[in-house]
């Protein structure tokens, strides 16, 4: 069977025999050389199919991804030229490793372009998961141990993958081997200096793809990836491993905007130290390198210290080290004797471990106080109960006279800074770079913040109303309680923001990234304006 590629063809398939399609007409042999036989997947910007090169003896099976712009415009043809020709280029570079698939050829036909690859047969990680159930642990460690060497090899070309999750991913069927796909979201020829400076080294054509959402971090999403963006997806990857649950069903912590994956996982604090490394939200107290994430797991994990109940002192030193482990009458096990005692409360402190090591997260007093102050805590891999500040040095104490001050003499980084109860109202701060900054209980009203990078940041209780937040970057931002009535958010990016709370009677939501049950935890009403650009009801 010949298969159409039409988009609108109401009945793409077709017999051999024929060169055009019977339903719609189109052809069906691209090049005079390549049949369409399926599809494999689509996408925003283009779809793959499983194709035959007729041209050479035996007709191999190939794959066919094809590049569909939106429009047929000059400046969007030209964009969407720029992108095909990175991709081609890209996998023309690192398509020499074999766990990446090579480059066969790359055509543009009728305004549409075409990259040939080779096929690699087998099942992505999300078909095996589903098909096989969930992984443990050993086998979750294996998986990175084969698969950092192929990112390793990629970032070692100056090439970020920006699209790693599961479903790019394929175990080889001759081999066994992981195969990394789908090059289609790559950024290369990085400029680690200058996006840690606070640039984008973005240009037009990159905004156009950005990851998959849930798998790709803050700093990706806001259009400034890094080698160690990779290393986050990667981490998301193992949590769907070993949960089978995609990272946006999970959920965030409404204060520091990390996934919840810690009760669904049973993994040793050994790798699960691991996994929160990978996972970090900052950048900073990420792993940066593959190379860092290898060496990590390949150190032994360490022993557990055993507790020998042979003397009579262990009891007293079983005390010392955890007084919660006894019961308030410890007549209960005085007919033990001194060693059946002390074995008795081993086995009690363990249960009692496990059952707070299945349901631990992190403390969110803590983090509500950390934040107050202008900057979180971490917990260490090696030491849990260890924290650390985002920066070493004190946060920046900032007045609203000498914010504005800084702005309009064209200062526009305030990252991370402690800005709470500050007076902003109708304050031009367009294009700011708010990212993990304490604006706590701020007044911000009628302010402008279009462009503006407030991912991460605390904005619980605090004034918006009529603020200019058009485009705004708010992923993962706490607007709990937010006064955002008449607020612009029109095309602004709200993906894991806590809403729990915030008025929005009256805002413009239209186009916003948002869904329903964030919607349905604020205020609305009948004048809000929703994603669809329809007006909505409210409470």
């Amino acid at each position: 069977m010949s298969y159409c590629i039409n988009p609108a063809c109401p009945q793409p398939q077709n017999p051999n025999s024929v060169k055009r399609c019977q339903a719609c007409g189109s052809e069906l042999i691209l090049r005079d050389r390549y049949q369409i036989i399926q599809p494999l997947g689509k996408g925003g910007f283009g779809a793959t199919f499983l194709s035959k090169d007729t041209s050479l003896p035996g007709s191999p099976i190939c794959v066919i991804k094809e590049l569909r712009p939106s429009t047929t415009t000059p400046s969007v043809l030209e964009m969407s030229r720029k992108l095909f020709e990175r991709e081609a280029e890209t996998l023309g570079k690192i398509g020499h490793h074999p766990q990446v698939p090579r480059l066969l050829g790359y055509f543009e036909w009728k305004k549409h372009f075409y990259l040939v690859q080779e096929y690699v047969s087998g099942s992505t990680l999300k078909q095996e998961v589903k098909k096989q159930g969930i992984l443990n642990q050993e086998q979750a460690q294996q998986f990175l141990i084969e698969i950092l060497p192929v990112i390793s090899y990629i970032h070692s070309q100056e090439v970020i993958h920006r699209d790693i999750k599961p479903a790019n991913i394929i175990r080889r069927s001759q081999d066994g081997h992981l195969v990394l796909i789908d090059f289609g979201a790559v950024k290369d020829h990085v400029n680690q200096t200058h996006i840690a400076s606070g640039g984008t080294g973005e240009t037009a054509f990159t905004n156009i793809s950005i990851g998959t959402s849930g798998f790709a971090p803050p700093e990706q999403m806001a259009l400034r990836p890094v080698y160690a963006s990779d290393i986050y997806a990667l981490g998301v990857t193992c949590i769907f491993l070993l949960t089978g649950k995609t990272p946006n069903s999970l959920g965030y912590d409404q204060i520091n905007g990390e996934i919840l994956w810690r009760p669904l996982v049973t993994v040793s604090d050994w790798f699960g130290g691991i996994l929160e490394k990978m996972l970090e939200v900052s950048v900073r107290h990420r792993f940066q390198s593959a190379e860092e994430l290898l060496a990590a797991l390949k150190k032994k994990e360490p022993k557990k210290k055993q507790v020998e109940p042979t003397a009579d002192n262990n009891l007293n030193t079983l005390r010392r080290e955890d007084p919660t482990v006894f019961h308030e009458n410890e007549d209960d096990f005085s007919w033990m004797s001194p060693n059946t005692q002390v074995a008795q409360k081993i086995r009690e402190r363990k249960t009692r471990l496990e059952r707070k090591s299945a349901t631990r997260a992190r403390p969110e007093m803590k983090m509500r106080k950390e934040a107050s102050k202008g900057y979180l805590t971490t917990v260490s891999p090696i030491s849990p109960k260890k924290t650390t500040a985002l920066n070493s040095k004190a946060p920046e104490k900032w007045t609203a006279a000498t914010l504005r001050s800084a702005y309009a003499k064209g200062r526009r980084d305030f990252a991370d800074c402690n800005l709470s109860r500050l007076n902003l109202r109708n304050a031009k701060l367009s294009g700011v770079n708010f990212y993990g900054a304490n604006l706590y209980q701020s007044d911000l009203q009628g302010a402008d913040l279009s462009d503006g990078n407030l991912g991460h940041v605390n904005l619980t209780n605090t004034i918006l109303k009529n603020a200019n937040l058009t485009k705004a970057y708010l992923s993962t931002a706490s607007l709990a309680g937010c006064d955002l009535r008449d607020a612009d958010l029109t095309d602004a990016y709200l993906n894991g923001a806590n809403l729990r709370g915030a008025n929005l009677c009256g805002a413009n939501l239209t186009n916003a990234m948002i869904n329903d049950r964030q919607i349905d935890m604020a205020k609305t009403n009948w004048w809000t304006i929703m994603p669809n650009g329809k007006r909505g009801s409210g409470f």
